[in-house]
C-alpha cells in the first residue's frame, strides 16, 4: 500500500493505494479514499500514542488488501501531529531498521531492468550530479525504489523525493533526466546548459517529453492517454518556468577541492582555442589575459556574453567561440 496525491479543483485530495501483477506488468488501484484532510482519520487516546480509526481499515478489508501496520502508519506518518511524530521518531526509526534487518538485503536487481528514464531521475535525486556516466551501476538499494511497484506508485514515489530539490536546480534537473545534453556538440553542454541555444534547448525538450508521453513501455499498466499525462505536466512546468542558474564563485572552488582530492583525478579538458584567439575574441592583449584574476575574467566573459548572447540577437556560433575562449582561460586561473 502506499499513499497517492491527486489534485483536483486546486486542492490536494489523498487515496491509499495498491500495486498488483497482472498481465505481465505491475498495475494500481485505489483501496480508500481519505479526501483532502487524512488527519480526521487519526485518533489520540492520550500520551504519545496514536491509532487509525477503525473505518480505514474495514475499509481496506472491505477491498481485499492484505493489512500491513508498518505500511499503514507509513502512509499517516506525515499528517501527525509535530510533537508526537517528535517523541516516536526514534523508535519508529529502530523498529523499521530491525524490520530491514529481518526482511534480508534489498533485492539484487540490475539496472537495465528498469527504464532509462526511471534511473535518471534516481542518480540525479540520489547524487545531485548532472554527469551521469555511471548511470547504468545504480546499486541495489537505490533501485530499490522501483522493484515490483505500478508506474503509479513509482510516480508518487518520485515526486515525494523531488520535493526536496531547490528552485534554482529544477531546470538543471529536468536537463539532465530528458538527456537533453546529447543533442549538443558543445564541450559545455552537460555542465553548463545555460550557455546553449535556448530555443534549441526548448524545441529539443518538448520533443523528447512528447516521446515520452506516447512510450508504451513507459505506461505499460495504465490506461492510455491522448493529451499530456499528469505525471509529465510537472516537468513542463519545471523547465518553462524556472531558469538555470548559473554557479558562483564559491561553488566553483569547492569544485575544484573536491575534485584536487578525489583518487582518481578529472581528466584534464583540452581547448580548441589558442591564447591569441582567446585574446581576440575578449579585445584584450594576451598579456592583459595572463594579468587577470578569477573574478576580473568572469565580469569580462559577463559583459561580452550579455552583448552577443543568442537570446540578445547574437550569432550563435560567437557565443560557442566566447565560451570555449572563456573555458580555456578560466582553466589557467586559480
Amino acid at each position: 500500500m502506499y499513499l497517492a496525491v491527486k489534485h483536483l479543483t486546486g486542492r490536494p485530495f489523498y487515496v491509499i493505494r495498491e500495486s498488483y501483477y497482472s498481465d505481465d506488468h505491475y498495475c494500481s488501484r485505489d483501496l480508500f479514499d481519505l479526501g483532502p484532510d487524512p488527519t480526521r482519520y487519526i485518533v489520540y487516546p492520550g500520551g504519545n500514542s496514536f491509532f487509525i480509526d477503525e473505518i480505514v481499515e474495514d475499509g481496506l478489508i472491505d477491498r481485499g488488501a492484505q493489512l500491513d501496520d508498518d505500511e499503514l502508519e507509513t502512509i499517516f506518518w506525515p499528517f501527525l501531529k509535530p510533537d508526537i511524530k517528535r517523541a516516536l521518531d526514534c523508535f519508529r526509526h529502530r523498529e523499521l531498521s530491525a524490520k530491514a534487518l529481518r526482511r534480508g538485503q534489498s533485492p539484487q536487481v540490475k539496472s537495465t531492468d528498469f527504464h532509462i528514464f526511471d534511473r535518471r531521475r534516481l542518480h540525479f535525486l540520489k547524487y545531485g550530479q548532472m554527469n551521469q556516466q555511471r548511470l547504468n551501476h545504480l546499486p541495489s538499494r537505490v533501485l530499490a525504489t522501483l522493484y515490483q511497484k505500478s508506474r503509479d506508485e513509482i510516480e508518487q514515489s518520485i515526486f515525494q523525493m523531488e520535493r526536496v530539490l531547490r528552485l534554482r536546480e529544477l531546470k538543471a534537473y529536468v536537463f539532465v533526466i530528458f538527456d537533453l545534453q546529447r543533442f549538443f556538440t558543445e564541450r559545455f553542454a552537460r555542465e553548463n546548459p545555460e550557455f546553449l541555444n535556448q530555443s534549441d534547448t526548448d524545441n529539443y525538450f518538448l520533443d523528447t517529453l512528447c516521446r515520452l508521453n506516447s512510450d508504451p513501455e513507459f505506461w505499460a499498466g495504465m490506461d492510455g492517454h491522448t493529451w499530456l499525462t499528469n505525471y509529465l505536466q510537472r516537468y513542463l512546468f519545471m523547465y518553462f518556468d524556472n531558469e538555470f542558474a548559473s554557479r558562483s564563485l564559491e561553488e566553483d572552488f569547492i569544485r575544484r577541492f573536491i575534485n584536487a582530492h578525489r583518487r582518481h583525478q578529472p581528466r584534464a579538458r583540452t581547448f580548441k582555442v589558442s591564447l591569441s584567439e582567446a585574446a581576440e575574441i575578449f579585445s584584450k592583449s594576451e598579456a592583459e589575459l595572463k594579468a587577470m584574476d578569477r573574478r576580473d575574467l568572469v565580469r569580462l566573459f559577463r559583459r561580452k556574453a550579455q552583448k552577443i548572447h543568442p537570446d540578445k540577437g547574437g550569432d550563435h556560433q560567437a557565443f560557442v567561440k566566447l565560451t570555449e575562449a572563456y573555458h580555456r582561460l578560466l582553466a589557467t586561473k586559480r
